[in-house]
């Protein structure tokens, strides 16, 4: 055998312990450190237990990324919704109300840092809908024009002139779901018209056309039918479609009606110009059904759509002694309703004209009579004064580059002027001691709803941190038996002049890399789910359908047959994991058959409509970080049990 030369850069006595005579050494410098990078990639790349600890490092950071972007998800939106809603500060005094308003939001209107002010009557009360049910519902009174500067009102009023998108999709809607009416067609007209298109909307409007045009509808090129497809539904059974979808309208009326509503709702007016007008929001009907692409459909054959329906709003005015008059009732219009995205606004605010709230709770300007002294002219009681007219909120907003607190302390400030102004004006509705009225940010206003969730994000951070124990013993199980599968290799190595701190960095290095990839790996896994995880969450509501646990009985009933083949080959591992695939599919499918669907994200408990899809990518980097550090740390030990291997004993193992 000729003789073997390993070229090293370390002096011969540190390999005095070789006693082979084939063996000698060359003093030519090579650097060895470069044994590192050839050894791990070669141990991640030869192996399947390396993959085990990379999925275990992806799959324990995926489910922290997850958690946590839905959580800070949560919080952004309670953020965002709070601001958009009552604007950065809010100037309050419930029941009695803040008198001589108009001058106070002159006064706010004026500082550096307020964009807008807008006078709101915050109250309860009680709507009696077109249908016989009766709902409790917050009634704001609000000034259109300044509310919707303040607030996102514009916005949120849903009945509009669709865009062309809109309207197709709405158009998809209404007829899938005639399409899907049992007693819409006979089962021969569903299965002739089946044999000539699969396009439902195409096979709604043949089944809706008279029988002699369904010829021509289904023969029409697919351009010239999309192009013809408004005059079409127009010309045969718009009334159905329009009832399950009111956005529906042919082109001569659907703008025309769905701008004037549009309008109404912006100038919060009756139809006739009055002030008897309501918004309501868009679960206080109970005829809205929100489907899962998030647009609403009119239940009740469409009888129930809200708009130009009449309601009874009945409120009870407080006097000032805190005692409870009549109840007042007024029968109102409803010009639109609203999504503001919060489930518990939508479900319970209602909006109408400030000036006619303030008139039913008996906050409007009214005179001051002494009861013990009558007018000799009149008889009746003196009138000594006016009181003005009252609100109980104050809605700001500010102007770019100006914080919250920062307007606080201007509302504030102008607050206390106004109020020393009055008082030395000896004016009779002065306004009262700020210790009754307050003054606070959007996020103070929030806080009970605010500051818990930030605790509950908090603690899950601080919870799912078990994740990283989990995730370096992992590792540490796994480096361990790698280590011991390779000691023969650490004993070469040793033997020919790698260093203990050589060994060490093999396998810390090694740890390294499986931290890196399967933290990668684990950020696009959460990527994935979290920007899909609505849609993940509206599958899960609803019943698989038969093909998709059909085809997981396929491959059950595949890895069966694998199975039986592996038994006659004389191999145990491969049967017992291709029969325990079996059973998992089984399980799987049994499940997916079984399963009625099931609502996770309930709004009535999460106040929104739609979970958080937005990783958050700051937490994110953290918890990449987190892992490749205990990844590291988790091939530590294992590492320095091999860096303190002894070379003879280990060329010796077995």
């Amino acid at each position: 055998m000729p003789p073997i030369v390993l070229a090293i850069a370390t002096p011969i006595p540190t390999l005095s312990r070789i006693r082979d005579p084939r063996i000698r050494f060359s003093r030519t410098p090579v650097l060895l450190p470069m044994y590192h990078a050839l050894l791990s990639n070669r141990y991640l790349t030869t192996r399947v237990i390396p993959l085990i600890a990379v999925a275990a490092v992806a799959l324990c950071t995926a489910l922290v990324i997850i958690v946590v972007s839905v959580m800070s998800g949560f919080v952004d939106m309670i953020r965002n919704a709070g601001k958009t809603l009552m604007g950065d500060v809010i100037v309050s005094r419930p029941i009695h109300g803040i008198p001589n308003y108009e001058r106070l939001i002159a006064e706010i209107r004026a500082l550096p840092a307020a964009a807008e002010a807008s006078p709101v009557v915050d109250s309860w009360g009680l709507l009696k809908m077109p249908y016989e049910d009766t709902e409790v519902v917050q009634v704001w009174g609000v000034e259109p024009r300044s509310f919707s500067a303040v607030t996102s009102m514009d916005k949120a009023l849903y009945w509009r002139p669709p865009t062309d998108a809109q309207w197709m999709a709405a158009l998809r809607n209404a007829t899938r779901e005639l399409w899907e009416l049992p007693s819409f067609f006979t089962r021969e007209e569903r299965e002739e018209i089946a044999r000539f298109t699969r396009d439902p909307m195409r096979s709604a409007l043949i089944g809706l056309a008279p029988p002699e045009q369904r010829a021509a509808i289904r023969d029409l090129p697919l351009d010239q039918f999309r192009a013809s497809l408004p005059g079409l539904v127009g010309e045969f059974g718009w009334q159905d479609l329009w009832l399950r979808e009111p956005r529906l309208r042919p082109e001569s009326e659907r703008h025309l009606d769905l701008r004037r509503l549009l309008e109404w709702g912006r100038q919060l007016r009756a139809p006739d110009g009055g002030l008897d007008a309501i918004i309501t929001g868009i679960h206080v009907s109970k005829a809205n059904e929100r489907r899962s692409d998030g647009t609403y459909r009119v239940l009740a054959q469409g009888s129930l759509w809200m708009p130009a329906q009449q309601v009874t709003l009945t409120v009870l005015p407080v006097t000032d002694r805190g005692a409870v008059t009549d109840p007042q009732s007024r029968i109102l219009t409803v010009v639109n309703e609203a999504q503001f995205g919060v489930f518990q606004i939508d479900d319970k605010r209602v909006l109408v004209p400030v000036e006619l709230l303030q008139r039913m709770l008996e906050l409007d300007a009214s005179e001051i009579v002494d009861p013990n002294t009558l007018d000799p002219e009149t008889g009746e009681p003196m009138v000594i004064g006016r009181r003005s007219a009252r609100v109980t909120m104050i809605l700001v907003s500010a102007k770019p580059g100006f914080t919250p607190q920062q307007l606080k302390q201007q509302v504030e400030e102008v607050y206390a002027r106004l109020q020393t102004a009055m008082r030395a004006e000896r004016v009779p509705d002065a306004l009262p001691d700020r210790l009754f009225v307050g003054i606070k940010t959007w996020e103070e206003q929030n806080a009970q709803i605010i500051g818990p969730v930030e605790k509950e994000r908090n603690l899950m951070r601080i919870l799912f941190s078990i994740i990283y124990v989990v995730c370096a013993g992992l590792v540490l199980v796994i480096f361990w038996a790698i280590v011991y599968e390779k000691t023969k290799d650490i004993g070469i190595l040793r033997s020919v002049g790698a260093s203990r701190v050589g060994i060490l960095w093999v396998f810390v290095r090694y740890g390294l890399v499986v931290g890196v990839i399967g933290s990668i790996i684990g950020l696009g896994l959460a990527y994935l789910v979290v920007r899909n995880i609505n849609h993940i969450h509206n599958a899960l509501g609803e019943p698989f359908p038969a093909w998709m646990w059909g085809s997981v009985y396929a491959a059950a009933a595949a890895a069966l047959i694998i199975t039986g083949w592996l038994a006659t080959r004389g191999s145990i591992l491969p049967v017992i994991s291709m029969l325990l695939a079996t059973i998992a599919l089984l399980g799987v499918g049994g499940g997916m058959m079984v399963h009625p669907g099931f609502l996770v994200w309930d709004p009535k408990v999460y106040y929104f409509t739609e979970i958080p899809s937005r990783v958050d990518f700051v937490s994110a980097v953290g918890t990449m970080l987190g892992a490749v550090v205990f990844s590291v740390i988790g091939a530590l030990i294992p590492a320095a049990r091999a860096a303190d291997f002894d070379p003879v004993a280990a060329l010796r193992y077995e």
